[in-house]
């Protein structure tokens, strides 16, 4: 996509892309994109699609979504569809669409391979005794009693692990490679281990024996002949692992793993064990939640894919670990929606007032810009009346002069309508106000009053015709920077990370609007109608960002 092109600056993985297409290397690029589908996708996920299917576009090559469905134990079919959903709403397309379980067969037979090469042996060790034999990091490992059996052997042990013959735990294939080795993760890792009663969401039973990760990894790479298998920071102790398996078996492909700095984002968490644990526990109320860091949370909430795109192409990437400001997200929102959210007004606190001198019974139709920069997107109706609501907020009895809104006794304008001046508050029993009576100037619809200067302006709502609605005011989910550094992240959690309130009026130009549409509520934030839940049958308004970083953490 042209925007892709425009925003996404040079970095260290395009420099090496550009040489490798220079020196001949590589006449075509394919990347992956290679998530576990094992929960929902987030933020951090964003910035690896960005890159892989950016790359791609950018270089007029091909990107395969792959699922790396090694472990049926904690992946399911409805992860597989909301990965799916993700990237294609993040405005990507796949070019083909694998699944590291389409390989299965091809695995076991590399595995072979090993074996018959004697690089490769079954191992009786438990997985308390591997961990004792595999030494520490000061420490060299010690080789498995089991490490020289014959070819003959391994091949009729590994035979029998597939067709069930052992229980789990009791037997794993292990890579023969050097249990000194300064890098644990070549102290002879496990490439296959037993796992019985598993139903598989793509191959069913068919298996009792299942891949890891570091084997099955490198190989679907090569198999589907992708040119550079782009890694966080994570793997790049595993790249010597990646190459030695592609260097011992006949594939015929060898793919250049490098690997990136991952997103850390403050005020939030980006493990998938801890969000799946959010969800679980309930401390959120789906996947989904609005303050989750997924992208079907953030989705839900109102953000953009513009804005998600635009964010990762401004952080970069870069070798180096470093923690992102929350304010750098909200403000790519920000930016994005100033510039396309059509404006409607909404009361979020109302409050009652009564225009003593406007005709009982009057409905006037005045005329509201959709957007006050982009004459373009028109303009919208407003019904004005007798009785309106305002907000609290903008109403004190008495005030100084750096309170701009309106005071008893004194006037303010009203949005797009007329100059009223405060001249009664009605209270309750408990001593309350209720409800403000005032005065409007009819000479003051879009012109100055005569004489005196209205230095306040206030929006507002017809009382009869405004539209109920709840209005759903997010905080970030986590009240320190980095959750968990001094215990349990679950300490860390924002007990005012959601605010709901019931009694919220918004103009009826909203009264139908679509879920998922999104507005500047003036004066008060950018919101979003949610997607999928009413309230009572009103609909339901999340915020999405406010109008400036205020947040006071």
């Amino acid at each position: 996509m042209s925007e892709q092109q425009q925003a996404a600056p040079k970095n260290f993985i395009r420099q090496i892309i550009d040489a490798d297409l220079a020196s001949g290397k590589h006449t075509h690029i394919r990347t992956r994109f290679p998530p576990e589908p094992n929960g929902f996708l987030h933020i951090g996920h964003a910035k690896s699609i960005v890159l892989n299917f950016g790359i791609g576009e950018d270089y007029h090559g091909a990107t395969n979504l792959r699922f790396d469905d090694t472990n049926p134990a904690k992946e399911e079919e409805a992860f597989v569809e909301a990965i799916k959903e993700d990237v294609r709403w993040l405005g990507y397309r796949w070019d083909e669409l694998r699944f590291a379980s389409d390989y299965f067969e091809q695995l076991y037979g590399y595995a072979v391979e090993l074996i018959e090469k004697g690089l490769a042996y079954v191992c009786d060790l438990s997985p308390e005794q591997v961990r004792e034999y595999r030494g520490t990091l000061t420490e060299p490992g010690r080789e498995s009693p089991y490490r020289n059996r014959g070819v003959e052997e391994n091949l009729d042990l590994f035979a029998r692990m597939r067709a069930g013959e052992f229980e789990d735990g009791s037997r794993t294939l292990r890579a023969k490679i050097d249990m000194a080795s300064p890098n644990m993760n070549m102290r002879d890792p496990a490439l296959y281990r037993i796992r019985h009663g598993l139903v598989h969401h793509q191959t069913g039973d068919a298996w009792c024996i299942y891949p890891m990760y570091d084997f099955t990894h490198p190989i679907s790479d090569a198999i589907e002949g992708i040119t550079h298998s782009l890694c966080t920071l994570e793997f790049e102790d595993h790249r010597p692992l990646y190459d030695w398996v592609l260097d011992h078996i006949s594939i015929g492909c060898h793919p250049q793993q490098i690997e990136f700095a991952r997103l850390n984002l403050e005020y939030t968490v980006m493990s998938k064990r801890k969000l799946t644990q959010l969800v679980s526990e309930g401390h959120v109320s789906g996947w989904d939640d609005p303050r989750m860091p997924t992208i079907a949370g953030l989705r839900r909430r109102g953000y953009t894919p513009a804005s998600i795109r635009s964010f990762c192409n401004a952080i970069g990437v870069t070798r180096s670990d470093s923690t992102v400001e929350m304010g750098v997200l909200e403000n790519a929102i920000r930016s994005d929606l100033d510039a396309s959210a059509p404006r409607r007004m909404a009361v979020l606190r109302p409050l009652r007032l009564v225009i003593s001198n406007y005709p009982e019974g009057q409905v006037e139709k005045l005329q509201g810009p959709n957007h006050p920069k982009d004459a373009a997107m028109g303009s919208r109706e407003l019904l004005f009346t007798r009785e309106i609501y305002i907000d609290r907020e903008d109403f004190r009895e008495e005030a100084n002069k750096k309170y701009k809104r309106l005071v008893l006794g004194k006037e303010v304008r009203l949005r797009n309508a007329y100059v009223i001046r405060a001249d009664e508050v009605i209270r309750d029993a408990a001593g309350e106000i209720t409800e403000i009576r005032c005065t409007y100037d009819p000479e003051t619809l879009g012109r100055n009053p005569e004489g005196r200067k209205v230095r306040g302006v206030i929006h507002w709502v017809p009382a009869e015709q405004g539209i109920p609605v709840q209005v759903r005011l997010y905080d970030r989910l986590f009240r320190v920077p980095a959750p968990g550094r001094e215990g349990d992240f679950l300490d860390d959690l924002n007990p005012d990370s959601l605010s709901i309130l019931e009694e919220a009026v918004v103009e009826p130009s909203l009264r139908d609007v679509a879920p998922g549409e999104r507005f500047q509520f003036e004066r008060e934030g950018y919101f979003c109608r949610d997607p999928e839940d009413a309230a009572d049958g009103r609909p339901v308004f999340n915020q999405i960002v406010s109008l400036r970083d205020s947040w006071g953490g």
